[in-house]
């Protein structure tokens, strides 16, 4: 069975496959834009998710499955790739991700493109049940709740976590997409770790955010996040590039809690890997991050963040350690569980 993955390298979609590669699925590879185009963060909008695309290669598919990569696409051109895929009888799935974009403060485009997808598609499928019940609220239709796989890979998974004295309270600030107020929760998690001894909090930021000209350079931000580092003795701030994935294990590995700094989202990856590795999450009560995985949470969206909240968050963690990781062989059985039931799902639509 021959699947048009969009995208197909992305490591949620690389994990739905059969570990053993026993499902019998196909997914094709992804293929860049031919003019090379790029959108801010280093994407490139697939190719494949274009109607003429569609209506030269369809013959080589049997399924079409969007995932993500449709950000840099306007609604009208979503509707000519559903136009095509239509015209050429291939069933599209779409798999709801985020409800809200995290890159985006304006909601209204993502809106309309998921509404395009969605309103097309023959199968939705989304992560968590709170998920689903938005869909169905926002589009009448009943979602699939298919959970998220692993992120690290098996061997990264069984590394033992270090031993060290200090809790170590982590905030990465990536290239402060829009879904995020770092400052406003550094400060209150700083407050919290003077609270508890030999608690201590590293801020993550990617060099970007202080280079002029770049898209994401934020130079009060950046400035803000340098001034509570260098006024507080418990506080580190760590500025590089985007860690490579070996990069990123490691240095989650090394947190005893990950602080989620966001004020609208959906789902999260970075959760998924944080439970693999065996640390600990504290995450907002927007979306659905407390359905993926066991955390504990903090009152934060667009409106109020809550700082009490956040520092019992913060406490709990500190107080209920080790966290809880994932079992290397359940998590190949959910993935087993997950390839056959997107099989399954396949051939539904193709019936």
């Amino acid at each position: 069975m021959r699947v048009a993955s969009v995208p197909a390298g992305h490591v949620y979609v690389r994990h739905l496959a059969h570990p053993d590669g026993e499902d019998g699925v196909r997914r094709l590879r992804d293929i860049p834009p031919p003019d090379g185009r790029r959108v801010p963060g280093g994407w490139w909008p697939p190719a494949m998710l274009d109607a003429a695309w569609i209506a030269e290669h369809h013959a080589s598919f049997d399924v079409f499955h969007v995932h993500f990569g449709f950000d840099a696409k306007t609604p009208d051109e979503l509707r000519a790739v559903v136009q095509a895929l239509e015209h050429a009888h291939v069933p599209l799935v779409v798999t709801v991700h985020d409800l809200r974009n995290p890159h985006h403060s304006d909601t209204r485009l993502h809106e309309e493109q998921l509404s395009v997808l969605v309103e097309h598609a023959h199968e939705v499928v989304t992560l968590t049940p709170g998920a689903r019940c938005v869909i169905m609220e926002r589009w009448g239709r009943t979602a699939r709740v298919l959970p998220h796989p692993h992120v690290v890979d098996w061997t990264t998974m069984q590394r033992p976590r270090p031993r060290r004295a200090d809790f170590v309270v982590g905030i990465h600030a990536k290239s402060l997409r829009a879904n995020m107020d770092v400052p406003s929760v550094a400060v209150v998690v700083a407050d919290a770790v003077r609270q508890l001894p030999g608690a201590v909090l590293r801020i993550d930021v990617h060099d970007e955010v202080y280079e002029p000209g770049n898209h994401f350079y934020a130079p009060e931000v950046g400035g803000a996040l340098e001034r509570l580092a260098r006024d507080n003795d418990a506080v580190t701030l760590c500025r590089h590039a985007y860690f490579t994935d070996d990069e990123l294990w490691d240095y989650l590995i090394r947190l005893d809690v990950s602080v989620l700094p966001y004020r609208f989202g959906t789902h999260s990856g970075w959760l998924e890997a944080c439970f693999d590795l065996g640390t600990a999450v504290v995450a907002p009560t927007c979306g659905f991050y407390g359905e993926q995985q066991p955390c504990s949470t903090y009152q934060h969206d667009e409106h109020e963040l809550d700082a009490a909240s956040l520092v019992a968050a913060v406490r709990h963690a500190y107080e209920h350690r080790p966290a809880p990781r994932a079992d290397v062989d359940q998590r190949r059985r959910q993935r087993r569980q997950l390839a056959d039931a997107h099989r399954t799902l396949y051939e539904e639509v193709l019936g």
